[in-house]
């Protein structure tokens, strides 16, 4: 049987990283999309290390010349693409916290550059190759931090962290953009999901989180490889609250 093949945005390292070793271990080809080619290459001899069919491919998710030559590689030397994580995001470029009163607009605009609008634009180019598959699948990594409604319900962990604007605001869009691209592909055998990682520990909040990221990247692993009869256009993972240890379970979180 062919394997199927999967790409994953900023795969170098983290849940991107554990992403890619657990779908290679499923017999996966995975292509491992990364903005620096020597930490691209390292992740690459990594995963191959282990017995993966791992392949670096240089992708900057926020340069749309970057994306257009991957999805042209990636069409001369497989002519089809199974499975896109779009796992690539940041918290903040500058570092910076802060309440929304004192969001830096510049930014918030770098963050949604690489959270929002580089979803859609490596969707985009993508799709005409995950369409040539036999029923592909699309995963946003997404958080519970965007669900509206975890936001404000006061059992849920996320609505006693400190208020800010420019992270919770662009996974916030990344669910409505998953919701909207499975309206889209509703009637093809191509389903969109996005995936909650859960406190995840991490390069992106300095290892601070309660689970490890192999743990963390089985979301965006379950998504990404759900039978025919599997969900579209649902938010699914670990789910935090503040009752008992936390764990409020692993399954579908509200919008």
């Amino acid at each position: 049987m062919t394997p199927k093949i999967a790409l994953i945005t900023g795969a170098n390292k983290g849940i991107g990283f554990e992403t890619a070793r657990q779908l290679a271990a499923l017999g996966v080809t995975v292509l491992v999309g990364a903005r620096d080619e020597a930490r691209g290459r390292e992740a690459e001899e990594s995963l191959r290390k282990d017995g993966a069919d791992a392949r670096f491919v240089q992708l900057d998710v926020t340069d749309g010349e970057s994306v257009g030559r991957a999805a042209a590689w990636i069409e001369a030397e497989y002519g089809r693409l199974d499975i896109l994580v779009n796992n690539a995001g940041t918290a903040s470029l500058s570092r910076r916290g802060g309440s929304p009163s004192e969001t830096s607009l510049e930014d918030m605009r770098a963050v949604y550059e690489v959270n929002v609008f580089a979803v859609v634009a490596v969707t985009n180019a993508m799709l005409p190759l995950l369409r040539r598959a036999e029923a592909a699948r699309i995963v946003n990594v997404s958080s519970e931090v965007g669900s509206i409604s975890s936001q404000t319900e006061p059992n849920r962990q996320v609505s006693r962290m400190p208020p800010s604007a420019q992270y919770p605001s662009s996974k916030a869009a990344v669910n409505m953009l998953t919701a909207m691209y499975a309206k889209e592909l509703r009637d093809t055998p191509i389903k969109v999901n996005a995936a909650n990682p859960g406190f995840t520990a991490t390069d992106f909040n300095d290892h601070r989180g309660v689970r490890p990221a192999a743990q963390g990247a089985e979301p965006s692993v379950h998504l990404a490889t759900l039978p025919a009869d599997g969900p579209s256009g649902i938010l699914w993972g670990h789910i935090w609250t503040t009752e008992g240890d936390g764990d409020g379970g692993y399954g579908p979180l509200p919008w």
